[in-house]
């Protein structure tokens, strides 16, 4: 293991920005390592981490599966991008002509599913699709819709739900056998948060994805299980060139973020592409380098961070680190 590594996932743990994580590293030619450190939780008695641990994927859920499914229907010319959205959701009000395309890069706004975290997953629906976009596309914003109305888009046009689809079309193929949305074995997981005394952990953590959990349900925006060899699984396919479609509309920030160096690092180019969960998570893919990395954490345990641009996350620097360190 690089000492540097090592090093700065000591600093991380000693100066709380999790408790554990794990590290994961591929490369095009199937050369993987991964590092395991700290505990579950901040009790000395907890669980050790360990490569195979499973955690909360978050938003990364928006892009492995999500719009990877949305990308592969599209390359191989089953949906266009252009397709309207109400072309799959006819119950969608004020949808002002937005397209996939327009879900898939987040230039569409509207009810903020936060706000719906105590109705049942019907009611979500019916406020969703009752009130539609708020004005037409413009330039991107980041918020959880888009790719929750993609994973509907997605069950639409497939007749089924994104729990069969996405294990049919990726996690069964790539042998992503500890990868799903509603994991069976508990122990494995770690805990993401501690909310009125009670611990979150098997259950995904974001709010809105829980209504439809609950119900088992699986949504665009949250909600995966994995571990750092499943993922790794993933990232090598698209290294090695086995998912061109989701590789070039990654390439071009659709589904994807692109070239973002705060938490890509510094030797992030023009075409790389990776993704974020608000749990710990992230990974990235440098196909021009052909590398890829996935770092797992539960930085919001016991009790997520300030959410304020005045406070900057502990997570992000973490992250450009690991990547500077493993894109130098």
């Amino acid at each position: 293991m690089p000492n540097d590594i090592k090093v700065r996932v000591e600093k991380a743990i000693a100066e709380k920005v999790f408790p554990g994580c794990v590290l994961g590293i591929v490369r095009k030619n199937g050369e993987r390592e991964i590092f395991p450190f700290g505990r579950f939780t901040y009790e000395p008695n907890s669980p050790a981490v360990r490569e195979d641990t499973i955690y909360d994927m978050a938003s990364v859920t928006k892009s492995i599966p999500v719009a990877s499914l949305a990308l592969t229907l599209i390359g191989e010319g089953r949906m266009r991008a252009t397709d309207t959205v109400v072309k799959y959701l006819p119950e969608l009000k004020n949808d002002y002509g937005a397209t996939v395309e327009d879900l898939l890069t987040y230039r569409v706004k509207g009810t903020r599913l936060s706000t719906l975290h105590d109705k049942t997953p019907d009611e979500v629906l019916n406020i969703v699709f009752k009130n539609g976009f708020d004005g037409p596309p413009e330039k991107p914003e980041y918020t959880n819709l888009p790719a929750f109305l993609l994973g509907l888009v997605v069950e639409r046009w497939f007749d089924d739900s994104l729990v069969n689809i996405a294990e049919g079309y990726f996690f069964m193929p790539l042998r992503m056998m500890d990868t799903n949305f509603f994991p069976p074995d508990i122990s494995r997981i770690v805990p993401t948060e501690v909310v009125d005394g009670v611990e979150i952990r098997g259950i995904v953590h974001d709010e809105s994805a829980r209504v439809f959990a609950r119900a088992h349900r699986a949504v665009g925006h949250a909600g995966l299980f994995s571990t750092a060899p499943d993922i790794l699984n993933f990232l090598e396919s698209l290294l090695q060139g086995k998912y061109q479609n989701i590789v070039e509309g990654a390439r071009r920030g659709l589904g994807w973020q692109l070239n973002q160096q705060w938490f890509m690092g510094k030797h992030s180019g023009e075409h790389t592409f990776g993704k974020t969960g608000f749990t710990g998570t992230s990974v990235v893919c440098d196909i021009e380098r052909g590398i890829a990395f996935v770092i797992l954490s539960n930085r919001t345990y016991p009790k997520r961070p300030p959410d304020a641009a005045s406070i900057p996350s502990a997570i992000n620097p973490f992250r450009a680190d690991i990547a500077d360190i493993l894109m130098h």
